[in-house]
């Protein structure tokens, strides 16, 4: 009887060790490869980009990702590429241009140009930044002889949040999850975005799809019924099937052109939607409501009205009775009866 005791006690000290430590594996391995990535050969004709090249920016601002010549060949070319490792097939070109010429590609090519402040600056001007240009990019020179490049980070600053089905707990598939989000103003997280939400307070003790497919959650407090006792951290459940598994998921969005308010009342559903509409406006998504709080410290301490139906209200100053939450967030009674349950609305326009 004792061995077998000894046997299951080192099989549980095993699982809960293999557990802990796929949040720090899966680190780990992210950030080999973009220590990989970042080893280079001595540059010639390219500046070295900053220590740090990241360039940050919110949704609709212009940014500029920098790359500054040292000196010109005679003849080349500058070649601005997304730098995606999870796209399959050709290259995400923005654009080519040489000395006379400036070709675009895709979408992205479209809202980008060359800044050309001076005759060696091939540095690239983003315009009205999307939630999808968040990433690396790589401003490669093309000679035929001595090619190189530089990467630029650029990471759009914004906030995450935690998205769950109406229907309850663990209910969306991949497609299922990133269609969720787009639905609410936002996109799938990535997981270096998830991690800084997490850095700045984010605790949630329910696991979610991300923009690579793979599965996590983020904990600061550790309880027994979010992983047991386990070191704070990102819990990962790593790739997971998705077309078959479900969890809910974790959504990113950033600033937006609209504004958040408040109509104050006992309405059902229907009278929300239709007071809004009264004022120009519709139900605010959960995503325009978290921007509002993250961007502009929107402080309520009335619960809403959402137009996925969800009742939330958010707070930048934590008190006693709005919720009795130490940290500031966005308080939910999750969805609902439409018609017996009374509330005010959210509105956004």
């Amino acid at each position: 009887m004792a061995p077998l005791m000894m046997s299951c006690a080192v099989i549980l000290l095993l699982t809960w060790s293999l557990f802990s430590w796929s949040s720090a594996l899966y680190s780990s391995i992210r950030e080999d490869s973009h220590t990989a990535a970042a080893v280079t050969k001595k540059l010639q004709y390219l500046l070295e980009p900053p220590v740090f090249a990241e360039v940050i920016g919110r949704r609709g601002e212009n940014v500029t990702l920098p790359c500054i010549l040292r000196t010109k060949p005679k003849n080349y070319k500058v070649k601005w590429t997304k730098v995606e490792p999870e796209r399959v097939g050709l290259e995400n070109i923005v654009m080519i241009s040489n000395a006379n010429t400036f070709k675009p590609y895709g979408l992205l090519g479209r809202r980008a140009s060359l800044r050309r402040a001076h005759a060696m600056d091939a540095s690239l001007l983003l315009r009205h930044l999307e939630l999808d240009d968040g990433g690396q990019y790589r401003c490669e020179l093309i000679n035929g002889i001595e090619d190189e490049n530089v990467v630029i980070n650029l990471r759009i600053e914004g906030v995450v949040f935690p998205y769950q089905s109406k229907h309850g707990r663990y209910r969306f598939t991949y497609p299922e999850a990133k269609e969720a989000c787009v639905e609410q103003d936002g996109r799938l997280a990535t997981y270096d975005q998830l991690y800084r939400a997490w850095t700045e307070g984010l605790d949630w003790c329910n696991a979610g799809w991300l923009h690579d497919g793979t599965v996590h959650y983020p904990i600061i407090r550790p309880r027994p019924v979010c992983g047991g006792e386990l070191l704070p951290g990102i819990r990962s459940y790593g790739p997971k099937d998705k077309g078959h598994d479900r969890f809910d998921a974790f959504c990113f969005t950033s600033l937006n052109n609209g504004s958040v308010s408040y109509i104050s009342g006992a309405l059902s559903y229907d009278q929300a939607e239709r007071a809004c509409r009264a004022r120009g406006s519709e139900l605010a998504l959960v995503g325009q409501l978290y921007a509002a709080w993250r961007f502009q410290n929107y402080d309520r301490c009335d619960g809403g009205w959402l137009k996925d139906g969800s009742v939330r209200f958010p707070i930048s100053n934590p008190r006693n009775r709005c919720g009795g939450i130490a940290e500031a967030g966005v308080r939910t009674f999750g969805f609902p009866d439409k018609m017996t349950h009374l509330y005010g609305a959210y509105c956004y326009r």
